[in-house]
């Protein structure tokens, strides 16, 4: 015999999942967030904020300590072999947020546990793994076990159970639904060091020879740098990553000041389906975005914003199939367009000879001397 649960329950306690949970506590439902991990992973890739998920974060109360502990990016520099070709300027994309916030997520996702935990302080469960879906068409109904291979406890029920378990979810398979899955030829080694006397409200772009090296600046004096790889990187470390962007960009970031490392290659994945019955599937674990744009975070948020409205009406009723319909149709659409701007980004640092770099870089410079094209590519660049 099942227990009666919360109204709403949420596996993944990552930022999307916390965002959903402190938008529906506000709306005064009981919710429940079901994480795996006993403790947050402070090794985290996620960095950029772009201002339409901001203007949602306000929503949920978290945008104004998120804004107080970030680096706002008000500017990106496109370089090429020692001189500047273009620059970007965010702070004409919105008048609310007019740059692009670089905030480690664990920091995130800090701010937005405590805003979760403010509103109820039981809302997270962690240590705990959601299992077995079913769906009666009035609640549904799922297991609870201890992470790592726990004895299932007694089923619970939901109104709405929302999957928001990441890209490698476990319950996309409940949603029977086909993923449109890409995998690309691009790998990144990336690390934090000390930023020294760059710019800290500009990013730079280096279109080079070899491939692109992007930096950003982050809070408390430091700086990411993001090297693309024509192969994986394998077990490089913070001074191979140092030697790589002295290489091609003359800068050479100090090893011993490295916080993180970390590498990867780039794959993507959508969901057709994210909407079966009461479970909903959100974020990552609807659709995987390349990291490069920092759109995949932003995403997962901009979708919950969505969904918010449409839980509170499957609660309600009568059955809003209408909507359901739209919400699927939007945010599917929206995971397309990032995709294909990830996928933009990624071909414009990959790796080009001489005549076609010059070519390139002649044509990035153009569009940035253009004040409208210029407004332009910045504002699809933040996701508006």
């Amino acid at each position: 015999m099942a227990e009666p649960g919360p109204d709403v329950a949420i596996a993944g306690a990552g930022p999307v999942g916390l965002y959903l949970a402190a938008l529906l506590l506000q709306q005064g439902l009981s919710v429940r967030v079901y994480e795996q991990r006993h403790t947050r992973e402070r090794h985290s890739r996620a960095i950029g904020v772009h201002p339409p998920a901001l203007r949602a974060l306000d929503r949920a109360g978290a945008a104004s300590a998120m804004v107080r502990d970030g680096a706002p990016i008000r500017s990106g520099a496109a370089m090429s072999r020692g001189r500047e070709v273009g620059i970007m300027d965010f702070g004409r994309v919105a008048e609310d947020f007019p740059f692009i916030l670089a905030l480690p997520q664990f920091r995130t996702e800090e701010i937005l546990e405590e805003r979760v935990l403010a509103l109820d302080p039981e809302a997270i469960v962690r240590g705990t793994e959601v299992t077995h879906l079913t769906d009666d068409g009035g609640a549904v109904t799922f297991s609870v076990r201890r992470a790592a291979g726990g004895t299932p406890r007694a089923a619970l029920t939901a109104g709405v159970l929302v999957a928001a378990d990441g890209a490698r979810s476990g319950l996309r398979e409940y949603f029977g639904s086909h993923v449109a899955r890409r995998s690309y030829p691009d790998h990144y080694l990336m690390g934090d060091f000390s930023a020294g006397d760059l710019d800290p409200e500009r990013a730079l772009l280096f279109l080079e020879p070899e491939g692109i090296v992007e930096s950003f600046p982050l809070p408390g004096g430091l700086r990411r740098w993001v090297v693309r790889l024509s192969a994986p990187a394998g077990d490089a470390d913070a001074s191979d990553l140092a030697r790589l962007v002295s290489q091609r960009t003359g800068i050479s970031p100090a090893p011993a000041t490295n916080t993180m490392l970390s590498a990867f290659s780039v794959r993507s994945a959508i969901a057709r389906e994210t909407v079966r019955g009461r479970a909903i599937l959100l974020g990552d674990a609807a659709h995987e975005i390349s990291p490069i744009g920092g759109q995949g975070m932003n995403l997962g948020w901009l979708d919950a914003a969505s969904v918010a409205p449409l839980v509170r009406r499957i609660l309600t009723g009568p059955w809003p199939e209408r909507q359901i319909r739209a919400y699927r149709h939007a945010r599917r659409r929206a995971a397309t367009v990032a995709r294909r701007q990830a996928e933009i980004n990624m071909m414009l640092g990959r790796p080009l000879p001489a005549p076609l770099l010059t070519v390139r870089n002649a044509a990035v410079g153009t569009a940035a001397a253009v004040p409208a094209v210029n407004r332009w590519v910045a504002r699809r660049f933040t996701m508006q």
